[in-house]
């Protein structure tokens, strides 16, 4: 019996984004989450500190994004999708 494999295409772009060796996650200010709930997840997701947690929130609110983590491009993506999941705005640069 034939296994059957389920073919990814990529385009040049993600594979080159991929061999990238360090990325970042981006948390960008947004109209709809609270302070609270920022750091709240900085701390619970990304073991930061409160008093670190706090600091990124008003980076974002004042600069309109912050470097919250960098890692591979995989490591990334997991906590993009983590962060989007609990409302945050979030990209991998």
């Amino acid at each position: 019996m034939p296994t059957e494999v389920e073919e990814q295409t990529l385009t040049l772009e993600e594979v080159l984004a991929g061999l990238k060796e360090m990325h970042r996650l981006i948390l960008w200010n947004d109209d709809y989450n609270t302070f609270d709930h920022v750091i709240h997840c900085m701390m619970k997701y990304l073991d930061y500190t409160e008093s670190q947690a706090e600091k990124i929130a008003w980076k974002v609110h004042n600069e309109g994004k912050c470097a919250v983590l960098e890692g591979s491009f995989t490591e990334m993506e997991i906590y993009r999708k983590i962060l989007q999941q609990e409302g945050l705005t979030v990209s991998v640069d």
